[in-house]
């Protein structure tokens, strides 16, 4: 049973990562676009910064376990992140759809996460356990943060389409 765990860890740990390669292709065709949105922008660019860090993380651990990262998984999620941020991009109100897009992935992340943790203390990981929380962190004040600029974003949005300008981005 412990390999069958091990696998599943490890199986985890390749998938965090193609998520994160997700995360950072979906985050910088956003980014790239926010241009009424000069903090949102910043906090993204940040965040890319971060999630890159988690990759290599991620990376630390899978080639500590004599394992790898998927290089399938990574372009096929990389692709998928692109594809996300093109499908707001014709919308009026794409800022606010990416918001709640993007507060359901730091979730979706915080969730692998926390998996994550539960398998890597099964398998006595105690150095990947403090690289997971690391990220963990990072990923919640994440999620914390769109949450307290949902407001702000949406009177920003609000604001530009009442008067004309371009609302969107």
């Amino acid at each position: 049973m412990a390999s069958t765990i091990d696998d599943l860890y490890t199986t985890g740990l390749a998938n965090a990562h193609a998520l994160e390669n997700q995360a950072v292709q979906m985050l910088s065709r956003q980014a790239e676009r926010l241009e009424n949105y000069p903090e949102l922008a910043q906090r993204m660019r940040e965040h890319i910064e971060e999630s890159r860090r988690h990759a290599a993380r991620l990376d630390e651990i899978l080639r500590a376990r004599g394992s790898a990262p998927s290089a399938l998984k990574d372009v096929g999620q990389s692709i998928i992140g692109s594809l996300a941020a093109m499908t707001h991009a014709a919308a009026q109100d794409e800022v606010l759809k990416n918001s709640f897009a993007n507060y359901a992935f730091e979730h979706y992340e915080i969730a692998a996460y926390r998996s994550l943790l539960v398998l890597a203390d099964a398998v006595g990981d105690a150095w990947g356990m403090k690289l997971l929380r690391e990220s963990l962190a990072e990923e919640e004040r994440m999620a914390q943060w769109i949450a307290d600029h949902l407001e702000p974003t949406t009177r920003t949005y609000m604001r530009l389409a009442a008067t004309g300008q371009k609302a969107g981005v």
